[in-house]
């Protein structure tokens, strides 16, 4: 792979990658089914003939493990691809709906059209497949794209920025890369978008949905918060330690569904404690510094985040950190309050911090202090406290039983609710994401009634009275 040119890491936005990808769209170049469906086929290919190299950027900037960064970076992006094939045809389809009698002789119909030109703003602890699975929904739906991965992930975005500009017209997709934010203010000041859709914190999140605000821009913000994951006593807490170490532990803990703190009944914490720490144990040895299966902390500004954190409470495993290796063990915290620091923000890191609870009505008070999570994991055998937390707590999506695979249905919406997140993606959701609904009523001219016209009479007048009141 070919190294970019220092001025391409810090571009200056040219008018062109704006306005190029305009002219395109108007001229209607990305509306037909079978232009759609061959971008989606190269940017499979393009996926599929670099499957090493993306996994060698990754492991360079992330040292993430071969089949951790196979299956959430690049299996996932295969089958949103496969879907979006699969479905295309339909999705474009006009939708037959019901017409009033009123508006008779008329029928109804709505239409899916293409947004324009769209900006995605990728994040950096899943560069590759948090860039791209928008971009799957983005050209189904007719768009051109104008892309931001993240400057913290140099190797995968560098690849990226390559891969694009050798699969597709530059015309319809480029990558832009430099400074995020700098190169991302600049592209939301100088350009009118008709979509921008960003994956990444909060606090960036805010900053975007202000600059898109000016310009009327509507955003898609997918963002995080803090995830519980919630232990009841009834649970199969062999199998919960188990699925709660691997969703925690995935990525070293940098996953924004990824579980942030637990929430055990007391009764079963002292059992689960030593459940977990058998797990640990068994997934990456006595020194996960050794283990090929367990990934490492992007840079140095976010080691100095997360060794401050692990100040508070009692740690009770792991603890160890190595700098130069950007390592951190997987770490379990215990004693820790709602006024600590380590409850108050994402944690993003493998570290979990362990807080207990005796009724529901208590776990939801706890939950309530970071109210509107991204995610919620229930471990329960029982049916009345699956019910209670489903029904009592405002969160994005989950899992009961298990954690982190609801993102792998694509018939399911992935978004948060509150300040974890505006608007939803994935499969058709993707595709309604980046589509505008036109909203069509056609009507015959071979019969005219004149009920609406003037003059109104007393005659008129009732019979509205008695359609409207029924």
């Amino acid at each position: 792979m070919s190294s970019l040119p220092e001025s391409k890491m810090n571009t200056i936005i040219d008018d062109q990658v704006y306005f190029q990808k305009r002219t395109f769209f108007d001229a209607d170049r990305t509306k037909s089914i079978d232009f759609r469906m061959k971008q989606l086929n190269h940017l499979e290919n393009m996926i599929r003939n670099n499957e090493t190299e993306i996994l060698t950027a990754l492991s360079k900037d992330l040292g993430k493990p071969a089949f951790e960064a196979y299956t959430s970076e690049i299996g996932v992006l295969y089958k949103e691809i496969q879907e979006a094939k699969k479905h295309l045809r339909l999705w474009m389809k006009p939708t037959k709906v019901k017409t009033p009698l009123i508006l008779h002789p008329s029928s109804s119909y709505m239409l899916k059209e293409p947004l324009g030109v769209v900006l995605i703003i990728g994040p950096w602890n899943y560069p590759f497949q948090l860039l791209l699975a928008p971009v799957i929904g983005a050209i189904a739906a007719g768009n051109c794209i104008v892309l931001k991965p993240s400057d913290q992930t140099p190797h995968i975005s560098q690849l990226i920025y390559e891969l694009i500009h050798q699969t597709f017209a530059s015309d319809f997709i480029s990558v832009v890369l430099g400074d995020g934010a700098n190169v991302g203010d600049q592209l939301l000041e100088r350009f009118r978008f008709d979509h921008v859709f960003f994956t990444g914190s909060p606090g960036v999140g805010r900053h975007i949905a202000m600059k898109a605000a000016a310009q009327l821009v509507p955003v898609t913000l997918e963002l995080g918060g803090k995830s519980p994951v919630i232990v009841e006593k009834s649970a199969n807490l062999d199998v919960a330690a188990k699925r709660i170490v691997w969703s925690k532990f995935f990525n070293a803990g940098q996953t924004c569904v990824c579980p942030d703190y637990l929430l055990i009944q007391e009764e079963v914490k002292n059992e689960f404690i030593t459940l977990l720490k058998k797990h640990i144990r068994s997934f990456f040895g006595e020194d996960a510094m050794k283990s090929k299966s367990y990934g490492r902390i992007i840079n140095d500004r976010r080691m100095d985040t997360l060794r401050g954190l692990m100040s508070q409470g009692t740690i009770i495993h792991g603890g160890r950190i190595e700098e130069t290796h950007h390592y951190i063990e997987p770490t379990l915290i215990d004693d820790v309050t709602l006024e600590d620091d380590i409850m108050k923000e994402e944690i993003f890191g493998p570290l979990l911090p362990i807080m207990t609870y005796r009724t529901q009505e208590e776990a939801v008070a706890i939950i309530r202090k970071n109210r509107y999570p991204l995610a919620l994991y229930l471990y329960t055998e029982s049916s009345s406290v699956e019910s209670f937390f489903m029904e009592k707590v405002e969160f994005g999506g989950g899992c009961i039983n298990n954690g982190m695979v609801h993102l792998m249905n694509a018939q399911l919406p992935f978004g948060g609710v509150g300040g974890s997140g505006i608007g939803a993606y994935h499969g058709k959701h993707s595709f309604d994401r980046f589509s505008h609904t036109k909203s069509i009523v056609k009507t015959s001219t071979r019969l005219d009634p004149s009920l609406r016209y003037a003059p109104y009479t007393e005659k008129k007048l009732r019979i509205a009275k008695h359609y409207f009141s029924k």
